[in-house]
C-alpha cells in the first residue's frame, strides 16, 4: 500500500494531501528506466571489457590448441626437410655419380611457386602470418618430396639397367683354365698358319683338346649358331646387348639354337677344329658397337690376378695363329 503524502497550506492553516499527477509519475518512471538501461549498458560493456564468457573462454582455447598444432606441425617439417635433405645429397653425391646420372639442380629441388598468389584466401586473419608461412612450407616440402620420389624411381631403373649391364658383359674366359692346353694366340698382328704372312688376329684362340666345353661369356641372346661365315666353320654369335657381341668359332657342335637365351657360364658348344683352323681350338673374339675390340680386357669374372697377368704375357707374343 502505497503512502499517503501531505504539505501544510499555510492560508488555510491545514495540511492538505498530496495528489499526484499522472504525467508525473509517467516522467519519473521514464527517467528511472532510463537510467537502469544506461547503467546496465555500461555494465555490460565494461564486462565484456574484462570478464571473458564460457563462449569466449572455449574459443581462446581453441585458439591456444590451433597454435600449438601449427607450431608441432612446424617441427615436424623441419624434421622432415632435414631428413630428405639427406637424401637428396646422398641421391646427388653417391647414387647418381655412381649410375652416371647427372646431379638434380637444387634450384629445382628448392623451387617455390610462383604466378598467382596460392594463399589470398587465407590472409585477414590473427594469425595469417603463421597460416600462411606454414601452408608455402608445406607445400615446398611437398613439391620436394615428389621430385625426390621421381629421382628414386629413376635410380632404381638405372641400378636395374646397370645389373643387367654388368651380367651382359661377357666377363669370362669361354674355356676354363683346367681344360686349355694353352693360350695360343692373342689379339694382334699374326703370322697366317696357311701363307705365313703377318695380318691382323681379331680374337684370342684357346688350344683346347675337341669336344672341350665352350661356356657362354656374358647373358645374352644366341644370335647365329652355323657355319654360313667363311673360315669360322661351326661358330655362335650371341648378343650380349648394350652393343656387345661374341663370336666363337671352329667348334666341333653346338649345345644351342639360334634366338635362345643364355646366361653366363652356360655351355654353349665344344672345341673343334672346324672352318679355318689348323688344330682343335677355339677362336674367340668380342664386338662393341660393330668393332673388334680386345677380348683381352674382359676376363675379371674369372680369371684372378696372376691368371691374368699370365695370359696377358702370352697374349703380347707375336707368334703364329691357328685360324
Amino acid at each position: 500500500m502505497s503512502k499517503v503524502k501531505y504539505y501544510y497550506d499555510p492560508e488555510s492553516l491545514s495540511y492538505k494531501k498530496i495528489e499526484r499527477k499522472k504525467r508525473t509519475t509517467f516522467k519519473y518512471a521514464f527517467i528511472f528506466m532510463l537510467a537502469s538501461a544506461f547503467f546496465g549498458f555500461i555494465f555490460v560493456f565494461i564486462a565484456s571489457q574484462y570478464v571473458e564468457s564460457p563462449k569466449e573462454r572455449a574459443l581462446k582455447r581453441e585458439l591456444q590448441n590451433a597454435q600449438l598444432q601449427f607450431e608441432l606441425l612446424n617441427k615436424k617439417m623441419a624434421e622432415a626437410e632435414t631428413v630428405l635433405a639427406n637424401i637428396a645429397d646422398r641421391d646427388n653425391n653417391i647414387y647418381r655419380v655412381y649410375f652416371e646420372a647427372n646431379p638434380i639442380p637444387e634450384e629445382q629441388r628448392r623451387a617455390g611457386f610462383g604466378g598467382i598468389n596460392r594463399y589470398k584466401n587465407l590472409e585477414g586473419f590473427d594469425n595469417s602470418k603463421l597460416i600462411i608461412e606454414t601452408s608455402k612450407r608445406l607445400d615446398i616440402l611437398q613439391k620436394q618430396i615428389v621430385v625426390q620420389s621421381r629421382s628414386l624411381d629413376e635410380i632404381a631403373k638405372l641400378a636395374e639397367e646397370k645389373e643387367k649391364l654388368l651380367e651382359a658383359i661377357p666377363a669370362i674366359q669361354p674355356v676354363s683354365n683346367g681344360d686349355l692346353t694353352r693360350m695360343a694366340s692373342g689379339y694382334g698382328m699374326r703370322s697366317d698358319p696357311f701363307t705365313k704372312v703377318r695380318k691382323m688376329h681379331w680374337g684370342m684362340d684357346f688350344t683346347a683338346p675337341k669336344g672341350t666345353p665352350v661356356y657362354a661369356s656374358g647373358d645374352g641372346v644366341v644370335e647365329r649358331a652355323d657355319n654360313a661365315a667363311t673360315g669360322y666353320g661351326n661358330h655362335i654369335r650371341i648378343d650380349h646387348g648394350y652393343g656387345y657381341v661374341s663370336l666363337y668359332a671352329h667348334l666341333y657342335k653346338y649345345n644351342v639354337r639360334k634366338n635362345q637365351k643364355v646366361k653366363r657360364g652356360d655351355l654353349i658348344g665344344f672345341v673343334g677344329s672346324t672352318g679355318r683352323s689348323e688344330a682343335p681350338h677355339l677362336h674367340y673374339e668380342i664386338f662393341k658397337d660393330g668393332e673388334k675390340i680386345n677380348p683381352i680386357n674382359f676376363y675379371y669374372g674369372s680369371l684372378t690376378a696372376e691368371e691374368f697377368n699370365k695370359m696377358l704375357e702370352n697374349a703380347t707374343l707375336e707368334n703364329q695363329s691357328l685360324d
